[in-house]
C-alpha cells in the first residue's frame, strides 16, 4: 500500500510503500483491548504494603501470665487487636498483577494499532527527521511545519518514531507536552493508541519489519 512521503519541512516529495501485513490489517477490538490491558498490568508497580504480626518489630515476650491476673489472655503486644500491632488482611507487596499474552497476539495487536492510524489518516511518513541543535524551539517549529504540510495538528498529540535513538531529538522533545520520541524497535501498543498522530521515518518502517520478523 502507498502512503504520502514528506520532508520534515512539510513538503510532499512523493510516496512510499508500506507493508500491507503491518499497516493494512482489519481491527479486532477485543485483541487490542487484551494487549493494552496486559501491557498496563505488567507495568504496574505494587507500592502499598502493610506489615502483619510476624513483620512488626517487638512482641516476642508474653505481656503477662496466662492466668491469675483477671485480664484477658494475650500472647503478644503485636497482635492485630493491639495498637501498634500487625495488620490483618492488609495489602502487601507480594501481589502479582502481571498478565500473560502470546507473542503472536501481542505483535498482531500492535500491527492492528498501526493499521488503524493509516485508516484514520493519522499517520505521517517523513523521509528523514533530524535537528541541527537540541533546542526545544527548533523541535516545536519543525513539528509545526510538518503538521502544516501534512494538514494535521501534530502539536496537539504526536508520537515520533525514529530509526535509532538521536540524543538531540530526544532532548529537544522533552519539554514539549503531548510529544514523545520512541525507537522503531521499541514500539508498544499503549503509546500508539495514546497519541493521536504517528510520525514515522521512512527507514523506520524497514526496522519495524525486520525487528518483528514479518
Amino acid at each position: 500500500m502507498k502512503a504520502k512521503l514528506y520532508e520534515q519541512s512539510g513538503k510532499e516529495i512523493g510516496s512510499a510503500d508500506l507493508p500491507a501485513e503491518i499497516f493494512d490489517l482489519a481491527l479486532n477490538t477485543d485483541l487490542v483491548h487484551q494487549a493494552v490491558v496486559a501491557q498496563m498490568a505488567n507495568a504496574r508497580k505494587v507500592i502499598a504494603h502493610t506489615k502483619d504480626r510476624s513483620e512488626v518489630r517487638g512482641g516476642g515476650r508474653k505481656p503477662w501470665q496466662q492466668k491469675g491476673t483477671g485480664r484477658a489472655r494475650h500472647g503478644s503486644i503485636r497482635s492485630p487487636i493491639w495498637i501498634g500491632g500487625g495488620v490483618t488482611f492488609g495489602p502487601t507487596k507480594d501481589r502479582n498483577y502481571s498478565q500473560k499474552i502470546n507473542k503472536k497476539m501481542k505483535r498482531k495487536a500492535l500491527f492492528m494499532a498501526l493499521s488503524s492510524k493509516v485508516k484514520d489518516d493519522q499517520l505521517v511518513l517523513v523521509d528523514n527527521f533530524s535537528l541541527a541543535e537540541a533546542k526545544t524551539k527548533i523541535m516545536a517549529k519543525t513539528i509545526s511545519q510538518l503538521g502544516q504540510g501534512s494538514k494535521k495538528d501534530l502539536a496537539e498529540s504526536c508520537l515520533l518514531v525514529l530509526t535509532s535513538a538521536d540524543e538531540k531529538i530526544v532532548r529537544a522533545a522533552k519539554n514539549i507536552p503531548q510529544l514523545k520520541v520512541i525507537r522503531a524497535d521499541a514500539l508498544n501498543i499503549v503509546d500508539i493508541l495514546k497519541y493521536q498522530y504517528l510520525v514515522i521515518e521512512k527507514a523506520a518502517v524497514k526496522v519495524i519489519k525486520e525487528h518483528y520478523q514479518v
